[in-house]
């Protein structure tokens, strides 16, 4: 019978991970063979991330039961990277006792909901809930990140910086009341 050992720094980047995880209400991931990394909200239950997407939510593009993605969590604080992992994806079938418990905990996480009272029944319905479980050690972790900024060039856009204010609107806005 084979025998794993974790050690300290295993338990510590567990630890990181998960409280990195927990704080964060967002966090980038790249699905494998995907040029782009993308924002998606989330939740962490039963030790893994679980997402919500596709119908009217966020959009799951390129992640699919059975491959793996790069996830990376920003600090809450600083909101730089802190760390990064490979996940394991898994789908949760709708209705079942894990689907369940992963919809309660993202219930508490989405915002603005235009129906919080059937949001659970509309997931069933028209999205998938995934759960990205970790898969090895850190990617990423303080102390031993990746050289270079990382940063994505921004897209082509129309659109432009707005014009500079009008000279007097700081003095209708800040004057003194009498």
């Amino acid at each position: 019978m084979e025998r794993t050992t974790t050690t300290a720094a295993d338990f510590l980047d567990r630890a990181l991970l998960e409280e990195a995880a927990k704080k964060s209400g967002l966090l980038w991931v790249q699905p494998a063979g995907q040029p782009q990394a993308r924002a998606l909200w989330h939740a962490w239950h039963d030790g893994a991330v679980v997402v919500v997407g596709d119908g009217a939510e966020q959009p799951l593009h390129g992640l699919t039961a059975g491959s793996t993605a790069a996830v990376t969590v920003r600090s809450k604080d600083k909101w730089g990277r802190l760390t990064g992992w490979t996940a394991r994806v898994e789908e949760l079938p709708a209705g079942g006792e894990a689907w369940q418990g992963a919809v309660e905990e993202l219930k508490g996480k989405r915002l603005n909901a235009p129906d919080t009272d059937t949001i659970g029944e509309r997931w069933a319905r028209e999205c998938r809930v995934l759960r990205l479980v970790p898969a090895g050690p850190l990617t990423e972790q303080p102390g031993a990140m990746p050289d270079g900024s990382l940063a994505e060039a921004p897209m082509p856009t129309p659109a432009t910086t707005r014009e500079p204010i009008p000279a007097g609107l700081p003095r209708l806005l800040f004057k003194k009341r009498r």
